[in-house]
């Protein structure tokens, strides 16, 4: 792993509380192969470390938690590039579940994509009144596989999870909460002390029963992977492909991307 890499994931260990947070604002903490790399190291780090209790992740500034995957990558991407990214992109949230410590998504700005993904992979969700959710994936050439099309309906109904991964909308940090998305909603300045509360009551509690309860409460994400597996070998079909690079392109030429000339 480089060393840019490394500092694109910033760890803070403090009584008990291992704080893990996106440090590219320059493109809204959105993540690339390296970065998810470094963020999976970050998180089993915590995860083999006897002191720690609650691991929480966060995005650098005040307007975004995570964008997604960075969107240049896609407008030349190939089959080796996406078996790379999804693969690593897969041990991620795979470690996410499995690790001992519950992990709390302190959700400071934009959690979009992937990023809302690292939402709902996490076990618990508090997020900023600024906070923004949603999923981009068939709009810029991509599907939310890693819990956006299946775990998400486990949380907020079949239906709504469908319009959020097909419409691509955006919802505010209230209505993210009133649909069953998120735990709760707070004041910006206030993320980080009520994200700390919450981490402290979780360190009052006996820590092994903590991890069975988590790990029990998976039920429905181990139940799934099965089928995040099979989505992705039909995506590594889809890489580089046509609709993938107009998606990307259109996105970050700031344009509606054109679909009508895939459908004649």
């Amino acid at each position: 792993m480089s060393a840019s890499a490394k500092e694109q994931i910033l760890v803070e260990k403090k009584d008990g509380v291992a704080w893990i947070t996106f440090n590219r604002e320059d493109r809204f903490n959105a993540f690339d192969y390296e970065t998810f790399g470094a963020l999976r190291d970050a998180i089993e780090a915590a995860g083999y470390d006897p002191t720690i209790g609650v691991i929480v992740i966060t995005g650098a500034g005040d307007k975004s938690f995570c964008a997604g995957g960075y969107l240049g990558d896609l407008q030349n991407f190939t089959v080796l590039q996406a078996r790379k990214l999804y693969n690593i992109s897969q041990e991620l949230y795979q470690m996410m579940r499995k690790v001992p410590q519950p992990i709390i998504a302190a959700v400071n700005g934009y959690a979009i994509g992937g990023g809302n993904e690292l939402v709902i992979c996490s076990d618990l969700a508090i997020a900023s009144e600024h906070a923004k959710f949603g999923q981009t994936g068939p709009k810029v050439g991509s599907s939310p596989m890693y819990g956006g099309n299946n775990l998400l309906a486990m949380t907020i109904g079949e239906k709504r999870a469908r319009e959020v991964c097909m419409l691509c909308r955006q919802y505010t940090a209230q209505e993210a909460y009133e649909m069953g998305w998120i735990n709760k909603v707070v004041p910006h300045h206030e993320l980080r002390a009520e994200v700390g509360r919450w981490a402290q009551e979780i360190l009052e509690k006996l820590p092994s029963y903590i991890e069975i309860t988590k790990i029990c409460s998976n039920v429905w994400w181990d139940s799934l992977t099965p089928t995040m597996e099979h989505a992705k070998q039909a995506m590594l079909r889809l890489a580089g492909g046509p609709e993938m690079t107009e998606g990307a392109t259109a996105f970050m030429e700031k344009r509606k991307p054109n679909t009508q000339q895939f459908r004649r």
